[in-house]
């Protein structure tokens, strides 16, 4: 059986990933129709959300951020501060426009518990890299395999409910986003061939 899959020894030695368009903080709710409206001319938008850890047994929070990207600019969306007006709301509905993230479940169930929606229009990044043999599903995995670049999840645990998110908070969001618009096209635009990855393996399966 052969798979394509990557170890973090790997990942550790590649170059870190930067991002390479404008990051826009979106902090009212007139801003996010302007917002939503750009959206709207976009093919197609990568999506991610950030919510702060619960560091506590029981304890939970809601999300605090989404992130739509384009490859030019990443909107990052403070909705502890907007919560979601009704504009955004039907863009995450209308099958129409076409969003691409990761574990995206996981998102969906954040976003539903902040407002009663249903998420449309959404393609899935970890059914998609298995037609291509790829068994890693973590988004630092997948763009590591495609790009030979690595993602730092060094913010990942950090408050997203601050008054003011840092500069490495910006950038890691935006990427995160940006990376799954990446990670799409570059599968669909048949430049990624598994047999010739240098981490396309053979599995020895036991009998």
């Amino acid at each position: 059986m052969h798979v394509v899959s990557i170890d973090k020894q790997a990942i550790n030695q590649m170059p870190l990933v930067n991002f390479p368009g404008r990051i826009h903080i979106i902090n009212s709710i007139p801003q996010v129709k302007s917002v939503v409206t750009a959206l709207r001319t976009a093919p197609l938008v990568g999506f991610d959300t950030e919510t702060r850890p619960s560091f506590h047994r029981g304890e939970r929070h809601n999300i605090a951020l989404l992130q739509l990207s384009t490859h030019t600019d990443a909107f990052l969306i403070r909705l502890n501060k907007t919560g979601i007006p009704a504009y955004l709301k039907e863009y995450l509905e209308d099958k129409n426009y076409h969003k691409v993230g990761i574990s995206t479940t996981d998102d969906f169930h954040q976003l539903t518990r902040a407002c009663d929606m249903q998420p449309a229009g959404f393609i899935e990044l970890q059914q998609m890299v298995k037609q291509y043999g790829i068994t890693d599903m973590s988004l630092q995995k997948i763009y590591a395999i495609l790009f030979q670049h690595k993602i730092s999840k060094g913010q990942q645990l950090t408050n997203w409910e601050a008054p003011q998110l840092t500069e490495s908070q910006q950038r890691y969001a935006a990427i995160d986003a940006w990376a799954c618009l990446r990670i799409y096209e570059r599968l669909k635009s048949g430049a990624f061939i598994p047999q010739e990855s240098p981490y396309y393996h053979e599995i020895i399966e036991q009998q």
